[in-house]
């Protein structure tokens, strides 16, 4: 496929909002690309050359891109600059400058050369990138260069995602989504949603799902715990559960194999084994050759000899400090559950059976530590351990449905924690992660922030719909670090996929980036808002650098906890 087809179909993508043209349009894709293009045609119409966890990332920045189409184009950097302030939008900028009419690069010759410029790294590696990119770019018609310039900026955004991906390829084989959560469940055992097209293409849906197992090294799509407030009720969703401490840490997937470095993941994929360089010594306190545990991190209190909270566990996302805070919050890994054993899939497995296989398999020492587990049918005993744990630190706890499999994902009642007595009032029973969406501008004090209150909205679908502005829970610090790091995500016009009502628009536009934990007193109804809800009394918690977008609350989460109040 020519790239200039490509940027059609992407042309007609951007000015569709219905979600199924959108899957139609995209399923037409998927259909005229070959089996060998379509994997790089899906991760392309993402705006992204590989999976999350292969950290394939360009480093490129606007101001980058300004230098690139300035040299692409031979302009004045100045008439870029003011062009691209009247434009407000990258892309559109290096539309009007193109001189193309025509060009026959391929889809896959522009991604073999933006995957070149993306893993060029070392001394001079920027400027050869400003050149390799501007030398790319000039050598496209003006549409395709309008959605090239996007790309490496990560501002390419159609208003869809991976669901919709499946979706399209499910679309594509059979005219309609009725193997959709098939390819889902397949997708969360391996989420490379380039590899499950290219074996959907080459092989059809049924040889290319077949028996997913786990792999060493690409992560598994996390299990998620659901919301109840009343035991008796989780009692009889439920019946036997286990009662296991819930922890305040960074949610951590370690995969382990004898001979090979570990890798970590976080529950938004991103592999981040350099945070800890304790898995190094791993090996000495596991017995199996091969294994994929689920963990959190929890960082040590040295002055309280106490276990630190997620804030205090993150200090350690600065790499050139590693070491120093290696001494200062010295870390362990409390494992809750295992995946892979030995080559054994676990993931079908019952709670009680892989609860088995993870205490053979790790002796635990220094650095694991397997969490303690009871089980019981009892309402009052989860009342009891839940108090208990409380009054020890703890978050709450996390009940576990003995007769369940590990299913990724946040489905049916299998998992569920408890972080409030039944009894809490004026107090939601569980904080929630929303996406910032805007920001206004700050008055008096806060004028000197460059942000007053920030919006924020839940998923529903590829949709994001606002459900409260934040203004309060933040300190001095905290309102100038989100008002760096939103200024960088700024975007001219509002992202495709907000709903957001007029009253309600922000003085700036931010893409689909920033995930924040909220606490608030309960929720209403809003005819304002348009998820339909909103929180009364917002107020921030943290910054959750350890989720992406997609790992935020949706609608029908906090519909759900509406309904715990």
């Amino acid at each position: 496929m020519q790239f200039s087809t490509f940027a059609k179909y992407l042309d007609r993508l951007e000015k569709t909002s219905s979600r199924i043209e959108i899957t139609k349009i995209l399923a037409a894709l998927f259909a005229e690309s070959s089996k060998d293009e379509i994997d790089k045609v899906v991760n392309l119409s993402l705006g992204q050359l590989a999976p999350t966890y292969e950290s394939v990332i360009f480093n490129i920045a606007e101001r980058v891109m300004i230098n690139v189409l300035a040299r692409a184009y031979k302009k004045d950097k100045s008439e870029v600059v003011n062009l691209y302030k009247k434009e407000g939008d990258i892309g559109n900028v290096a539309e009007k400058l193109a001189k193309k009419k025509k060009n026959s690069i391929s889809v896959t010759e522009v991604y073999s050369k933006l995957f070149k410029i993306a893993n060029d790294n070392g001394e001079g590696s920027q400027e050869r990138k400003v050149a390799k990119t501007a030398e790319l770019i000039s050598s496209l018609d003006s549409l395709s260069a309008r959605f090239l310039a996007r790309i490496p900026v990560g501002h390419l955004r159609l208003g869809f995602s991976e669901k919709t991906i499946i979706d399209a390829l499910s679309w594509m084989e059979k005219g309609d989504k009725t193997d959709k959560t098939r390819l889902e469940r397949a997708y969360e055992v391996k989420p490379n949603i380039g590899l499950l097209v290219r074996l959907v293409k080459e092989k059809g849906i049924d040889k290319a799902i077949e028996n997913p197992i786990p792999e060493f090294g690409i992560p598994i799509s996390p299990m998620l715990a659901q919301r109840l407030k009343n035991p008796d009720e989780m009692i009889k969703k439920m019946k036997k559960v286990a009662i296991e401490p819930k922890l305040d840490g960074l949610r951590l997937q370690i995969h382990f194999k004898k001979g090979k470095e570990a890798c970590a993941f976080t529950r938004n994929l991103n592999e981040i084994s350099w945070m800890f360089p304790e898995l190094d010594d791993l090996g000495k306190e596991i017995k199996a050759q091969e294994i994929i545990l689920d963990s959190e991190a929890i960082g040590l209190d040295e002055t309280e000899k106490t276990m630190a909270n997620f804030q205090t566990t993150m200090t350690r996302r600065r790499k050139y400090e590693i070491e120093e805070r290696r001494t200062k919050v010295p870390i362990k890994f409390y494992l809750f559950d295992v995946l892979l054993v030995d080559g054994k899939n676990m993931m079908a497995k019952d709670y009680l059976e892989r609860r088995k296989a993870l205490q053979k398999a790790i002796k635990g020492g220094k650095f694991l530590r397997v969490i303690e587990s009871e089980i019981s049918q009892s309402a009052d005993k989860i009342r009891e351990e839940n108090k208990k744990k409380r009054s020890e630190g703890y978050e709450g706890i996390m009940l576990k449905k003995v007769e369940s499999g590990y299913i990724p994902g946040r489905t049916g009642w299998r998992w569920v924690k408890m972080k409030e007595s039944e009894s809490s009032a004026g107090k939601l029973a569980d904080t929630v992660d929303l996406i910032v969406m805007g920001y206004t501008a700050g008055r008096g004090k806060r004028a000197g922030f460059g942000i007053g209150q920030f919006l924020v909205g839940v998923r529903d679908g590829d949709r994001v719909k606002t459900t409260t502005k934040v203004g309060t829970g933040l300190t001095d610090e905290q309102f100038k670090e989100l008002a760096k790091r939103l200024k960088s995500l700024e975007v001219s016009k509002k992202p495709k996929e907000y709903e957001v009502n007029k009253p309600l628009e922000p003085d700036y536009w931010v893409t689909p980036s920033v995930v924040v934990e909220i606490a608030a007193d309960d929720i209403t109804k809003s005819p304002t808002h348009t998820a339909g809800i909103a929180l009364r009394f917002p107020r921030l918690i943290s910054f959750r650098g350890d989720k992406s977008p997609k790992e935020a609350t949706t609608l029908s989460e906090l519909e759900k906890l509406a309904k715990l109040q």
